[in-house]
């Protein structure tokens, strides 16, 4: 075959950490393939009308190869589907488990959300229709195909797709494309969500394969991560003094990825006494049945986690899966450790614990996860007395602690160390970042002796040269 122009488009996580969706098209658009496919979030307007269009034609793809199931990488492909996407959807096989959950959990709260809009009268373009349902979720799952990591798979006529272990979350993936065009073999390279050094639980992450174009992700460009002697340190201090003043912690965590890894850690750190033995709950019916999921994919984690685990007292931490058990346990007097869904305090069952809890000078509030600005977990660690949400003002007497150790995501340094082999034969665009800490990330890879990088803003394009 000769000379083809081959680009990518990104279209989404562009400047942004959100709405992951970048578009393979090779020889004019005669082939597409579409590397994720995630939700946007942020101000509502902007999210309903980023999600409900595409910028391309969903029936023009042929092939969906998708990096993991945050739903910020997954959470609008039924969407994709109900308008007309029905060919192969790639992803690991772990993946694909998870997206059984993940997605259908998405559609029940669009469902919700949708239904009580038409309740209080303010349904319309925004608040109606949800962005898909139960149904288009499960032709989802259908045209899902799972790959083994380091398999190769033809796709889309000559090109050829690899997944490699990520060590992000369960079953996550780098995504290698690659073809053969003008006499050679070109590949582009997308690392999705890549795992970090130093917090053993999953398999740490491959080595990235070689690429013509790197598409990587920055989101800790110019942050390291707290080391975990430190984190178990803050958190011990934290629980004694909480559990003494008769209190509970509350630990805020995305359901997928963080809330496995904080509960494993609170386990063994209370079974080796590095910190005080309560009872420890995760509130979210969610990470219950993402747990099960892990259970069925062994393999993905660490010799010693699986050991761990094996090992670990029957009964040592408690699910609240029922409204009715969360409700009970956010009443309840008695002191415990409080694992909730709501990584950045917006939704989820946190919300009933902290109004339950904010006002309460023997509880604390420790904040695992990325707070976007705006949000409410950007706005609790502020400094200042008070705290709005749900409509009204709230006096923040709960201590709030703020630590970054539990992050699933690679560091800058892990990314430079990660990166730096390609110095010198691969062009790189950075993605799933804000535009200061991808420059600060962009800035180290020139001086490791990467010539080609920049930071694409929305709807740019790169073009692989012939």
């Amino acid at each position: 075959m000769g000379i083809q122009s081959v680009g990518v488009t990104f279209w989404g996580a562009a400047q942004s950490v959100s709405g992951s969706m970048h578009l393979i098209e090779v020889g004019e658009g005669s082939r597409r393939v579409l590397m994720d496919c995630g939700l946007h979030l942020g101000p509502r307007n902007l999210a309903r009308e980023r999600n409900t269009y595409f910028p391309f034609d969903p029936t023009a793809l042929d092939a969906v190869v998708l990096s993991h199931a945050h739903i910020d990488h997954c959470g609008n492909l039924p969407n994709l589907v109900r308008q007309g996407y029905d060919g192969p959807i790639y992803c690991t096989p772990a993946t694909r488990d998870l997206l059984a959950v993940m997605l259908h959990d998405s559609a029940r709260i669009q469902e919700e959300e949708s239904a009580t809009a038409r309740v209080i009268d303010i349904a319309d373009d925004v608040h109606g229709q949800p962005l898909y349902t139960q149904r288009d979720v499960n032709q989802t799952i259908e045209q899902c195909i799972a790959v083994g990591y380091d398999q190769a798979v033809p796709v889309a006529g000559d090109m050829e797709l690899r997944l490699v272990d990520a060590g992000h979350i369960l079953g996550s993936a780098m995504i290698a494309v690659s073809l053969r065009n003008a006499g050679r073999d070109r590949t582009i390279v997308f690392t999705g969500d890549l795992g970090r050094a130093g917090l053993p639980f999953l398999q740490p992450p491959a080595a990235v394969p070689e690429a013509d174009l790197l598409i990587s992700e920055s989101t800790y460009g110019g942050r390291t991560h707290q080391p975990l002697d430190q984190l178990a340190e803050t958190l011990a201090k934290v629980a004694t003094r909480t559990i003494a003043r008769g209190g509970k912690v509350l630990i805020p965590a995305f359901s997928l990825g963080r809330a496995q890894v904080v509960v494993y850690y609170l386990q063994e750190w209370m079974e080796s006494g590095r910190m005080p033995r309560v009872p420890l709950w995760v509130d979210s019916a969610l990470a219950a049945s993402i747990a099960e999921v892990y259970r069925l994919h062994p393999d993905h984690l660490e010799p010693d986690t699986l050991h761990r685990l094996a090992e670990a007292p029957a009964g040592s931490v408690h699910y609240a899966r029922s409204l009715s058990e969360s409700k009970a346990l956010s009443r309840s007097a008695e002191p415990c450790v409080l694992v909730a869904s709501g990584g950045m305090c917006e939704a989820g069952r946190i919300i009933r614990h902290l109004e339950q809890h904010i006002d309460d000078p023997r509880s604390s509030i420790v904040l695992v996860s990325y707070q976007a600005p705006q949000s409410l977990g950007h706005r609790l660690r502020e400094r200042g007395p008070t705290v709005i949400f749900q409509g009204r003002k709230w006096n923040k007497w709960a201590e709030v602690v703020d630590i970054n150790g539990f992050s699933g995501h690679a560091d800058h340094n892990d990314l430079l160390t990660q990166l730096t082999p390609m110095a010198g034969r691969s062009a790189v665009r950075l993605v799933h970042s804000d535009l200061e800490h991808a420059t600060l990330l962009a800035n180290d890879l020139k001086k490791r002796g990467f010539d080609d990088v920049a930071i694409p803003s929305r709807g740019e394009s790169f073009h692989l040269k012939p």
